[in-house]
């Protein structure tokens, strides 16, 4: 998959790039991510990107020309036609007036084969950026950062890792907070005992040492009975959900034990606190 940053600061983008996940799979040429300055799109002898606003207003808003000019240069399809979905391709402008972005949208990016990240800067983008070039405007979240940098790269690693082959463990990526992935069924096999989230918050986890400073992990983790855990993560991510989350509870399509589960959880309130531990001890 290719991805195309569009930036008036490549700089920014030789740290967050160069870790973790999505250094492998640049590793495995899984992504392939090509940096463009905007400034080389310039055509004045002080490389102007940006421009004061028509009807006067504070600050500054980046232009049009070198924008253009830049995607021209990637061959990719009309604006049209990536807006019908016929190629595997987008054009995304980062603003803070976009579409929230969320992990449903990332696992429809991770499809397509070519994507631009626009990264505004200032006080925005000339709006015909959005009406004619781009397909679609994202926002990362409901507050405003002083560029498209920080956005381009969250979105980049959230689709990065959801590609075959870039996570230790595909299972990995089914199991995660978001996730809407197939709902747990009643019975689970002895391999494999945990859950996918179903869209909500991922259940808690714990490692070595089984007691650290007086605080133990819920006995029924270190039980062997691969069904009890199954319930008991189940329960945990509920929990937790309902305490940190609760609007991911209105869109989730709950199974009837799902339900009985919360019902539990809204019934002995003190569960939702000390990380799920009581319900260690309950059958």
């Amino acid at each position: 998959m290719k991805f195309h940053i569009v930036t008036i600061f490549p700089e920014f983008f030789h740290g967050p790039l160069d870790y973790g996940i999505v250094r492998r799979a640049r590793e495995a040429n899984l992504i392939d991510i090509q940096i463009h300055d905007l400034r080389m799109f310039t055509h004045d002898k002080h490389q102007t990107t940006d421009d004061r606003p028509f009807g006067g207003g504070e600050g500054m808003v980046l232009k049009p020309e070198p924008i253009f000019a830049c995607v021209d240069t990637l061959g990719f399809a009309p604006r049209a036609e990536r807006m019908t979905g016929s190629t595997k391709q987008s054009a995304i402008l980062l603003s803070a007036q976009g579409h929230r972005f969320d992990q449903k949208l990332a696992a429809e990016l991770a499809g397509l084969d070519e994507i631009a990240l626009i990264c505004g800067r200032y006080e925005g983008v000339d709006e015909r950026v959005n009406t004619d070039l781009a397909d679609r405007e994202l926002s990362i979240g409901d507050y405003v950062l002083s560029g498209g940098e920080l956005g381009a790269a969250v979105i980049l690693d959230t689709i990065a890792r959801l590609l075959p082959g870039a996570l230790g463990n595909e299972a990995s990526s089914q199991q995660e907070s978001f996730t809407a992935g197939a709902m747990p069924s009643n019975t689970s096999s002895a391999a494999d005992s945990t859950c996918s989230s179903g869209g909500l918050l991922d259940y808690p986890h714990f490692t070595r040492p089984a007691e650290f400073r007086g605080i133990p992990i819920p006995e029924v983790l270190v039980s062997g009975d691969h069904e009890k855990i199954r319930r008991w993560r189940r329960r945990a991510a509920l929990a937790k959900t309902l305490r940190n989350r609760p609007d991911l509870l209105d869109g989730a399509v709950l199974s009837e034990e799902d339900r009985q589960l919360l019902d539990e959880v809204q019934k002995y309130p003190e569960n939702r606190e000390n990380h799920g531990h009581p319900f260690a001890k309950r059958p």
